[in-house]
């Protein structure tokens, strides 16, 4: 049987992966907008972030604009792959053909 990777597989992370995987690689969303497109708290959005980071998955870049700190997420390729395969392996659990 195949395997969810249970750091995308969090429904949370999940959402965070699907979305940041929607930009083209190397671009990056700011905090406050992936906050927004989600729904989610600063905290638990922090949180889910971290894990994802730790993981190898997301890139976070901390940096000013102006003298107001900014944010920026990205996908790693590790991180992109991840997401394919497990996209891959959910089709597989569901029956589907990638």
């Amino acid at each position: 049987m195949t395997e969810l990777d249970p750091v995308i597989h969090a429904a949370a992370r999940l959402r965070i992966t699907a979305t940041l995987a929607t930009l083209d690689p190397g671009e990056s969303i700011a905090f406050p907008r992936l906050r927004e497109l989600l729904d989610m708290t600063a905290g638990n959005l922090s949180t889910h972030v971290r894990k994802l980071e730790d993981a190898g998955y997301v890139a976070v870049e901390k940096t000013h604009r102006g003298r107001t700190p900014v944010t920026y997420l990205a996908l790693t390729k590790q991180g992109r792959r991840a997401f394919e395969d497990y996209t891959d392996a959910l089709r597989s659990v569901l029956g589907e053909r990638p």
